[in-house]
């Protein structure tokens, strides 16, 4: 939770709140892939959570209310069978006979049943990989008169499946009185160094060693835990990049012809060696520099 200290403040305060006055509170974080929206939802969630999230690549209606019930005993809601089974996606159910406004209400009053009047979270993952349906469930939620911490995660509207309805969805749900809104971005230098030096607490880690993580996962949490779980499994040291293999003054000739898009046999006319010679410069070029073809050994030249 380095850099989510604010956040994940204000989060709880808003469960307090929702505990105190019995009120609907959205609470909605927004970023890009790998900021950390879920593991601050997750660690912000109380006891007792019911948690939704989208179908991803084949998103279907109700979606987030199909995740979230699944596991809670529906056969004593006073609400009708067929709808409920076509909400909660049961495959042997007939076609739907409800107008999208009569779902909408039965929707509402199946969370109502399931919030049983006691303060509970309600988190939404993933809202922008909802279906239309979930998100106008969603934005109803909001303002309906429940005792319940709406926790929202969600990318950029930019991103979703239905770009201009989550964001009306997100607009909907921050412009509720008392909305809680965090748009979590990259972390910075120092606070990469924090995360280092907790993991790390039995070593010394340098600036410059923190400064090179961060510039590698540009602040990415998300790619700062991979990193630290695949090159640093074993200490710190592992974090350091590999210094690059020095080249002989004939690899860089081949390397920067090869820069100018020339063929093996261009290359071996140009610099009066046989093809099969340039063949064996470009193996070791490959080697080298770590691309794994030609072309990528030749734009790392032109960035080089």
């Amino acid at each position: 939770m380095v850099g989510r200290d604010a956040a994940l403040r204000e989060l709880r305060e808003a469960w307090a709140r929702v505990k105190r006055t019995g009120r609907p509170v959205p609470a909605i974080i927004t970023g890009l892939p790998g900021t950390g929206k879920s593991t601050l939802a997750a660690v912000a969630a109380p006891t007792g959570t019911i948690m939704g999230r989208a179908r991803l690549h084949t998103p279907a209606p109700y979606d987030w209310l199909a995740s979230a019930l699944t596991g809670h005993d529906l056969s004593g809601l006073d609400l009708p069978r067929d709808a409920l089974r076509w909400l909660v996606q049961d495959p042997d159910v007939p076609r739907e006979r409800y107008t999208p406004d009569a779902l909408l209400r039965i929707a509402v009053a199946a969370v109502r049943a399931v919030v049983a009047g006691r303060p509970r979270a309600l988190v939404v993952e993933d809202l922008h990989a909802l279906d239309p349906a979930s998100l106008n469930l969603v934005a109803e939620l909001a303002t309906a008169d429940l005792p319940a911490l709406l926790l929202v995660t969600s990318r950029p509207p930019d991103a979703a499946v239905s770009p201009l309805l989550t964001a009306r969805t997100l607009a909907c749900l921050s412009g509720v009185p008392g909305a809680v809104r965090h748009h979590l971005g990259a972390l910075d230098a120092a606070q990469v160094k924090s995360v280092l030096d907790h993991v790390y607490a039995d070593s010394t880690l340098t600036a410059d060693l923190a400064a090179s993580v961060w510039r590698r996962t540009g602040g990415n949490p998300y790619r700062l835990t991979e990193l630290i779980a695949v090159e640093g499994a074993t200490g710190p040291s592992g974090l350091a990049p590999c210094p690059a293999p020095a080249l002989t003054a004939r690899e860089r000739e081949v390397l920067g012809l090869l820069a100018e898009g020339m063929s093996n046999k261009q290359i071996a006319r140009a610099l009066g060696i046989a093809v099969r010679t340039v063949t064996v410069h470009v193996s070791n070029l490959l080697r080298k520099t770590g691309a794994t073809s030609r072309t990528e050994a030749a734009l790392k030249a032109a960035r080089t």
